[in-house]
């Protein structure tokens, strides 16, 4: 973690100090937060960078920031296979299942070989079970006014009867 983060060439693996995330510290953590920083305003138009940055946001349980870092990385290169697949996941994590599924689909027609296609197949795998066993955030779709006004007018009803008596 001594050197500095400038990718020479594309880098389409995302390049972080450790292995198994639960074994960082969170002042290595923040120290490596602070160097993808400022490696993103040096090279703002890196989606390689943003993407780190925005899985280490992660790791730091900042996740708006999280996401505002995966979204611009993928606007930046809409053909980042990793951007992509982690931006999905993010939204696997958050167990916003149905939009997480999109992204995840997305990732797995950007991928490029074998291994990232079993990537994103694994992880649109977990989402499906994930979706059946109904572990998922209800999404909001459907107007409430029809049955906010039916619960006033039962309220009401109930009121007027119980004031006759």
């Amino acid at each position: 973690m001594t050197g500095e983060l400038t990718p020479v060439t594309p880098v389409r693996l995302p390049p972080v100090p450790w292995r198994d995330a639960h074994t960082v510290s969170p002042g290595e953590l923040a120290g490596y937060i602070g160097k993808l920083e400022a490696a993103c305003e040096r090279d703002p138009r890196s989606a390689d960078l943003r993407t780190c940055l925005g899985m280490a946001y992660a790791m730091n349980y900042e996740v708006y920031k999280s996401i505002d870092a995966l979204e611009l990385a993928v606007r930046l290169e809409p053909q980042h296979f990793f951007a992509q697949l982690k931006y999905a996941e993010l939204h696997y994590r958050l167990r916003a299942l149905a939009r997480a599924e999109q992204e995840t689909i997305k990732a797995a027609d950007l991928a490029s070989n074998a291994w990232e296609l079993s990537l994103a197949r694994g992880q649109l795998r977990e989402i499906r079970k994930l979706m059946r066993e109904g572990t998922q955030k209800p999404e909001w779709t459907k107007p409430l006014a029809a049955p906010a006004f039916l619960l006033l007018a039962m309220t009401v009803i109930l009121c007027v009867a119980v004031y006759w008596k």
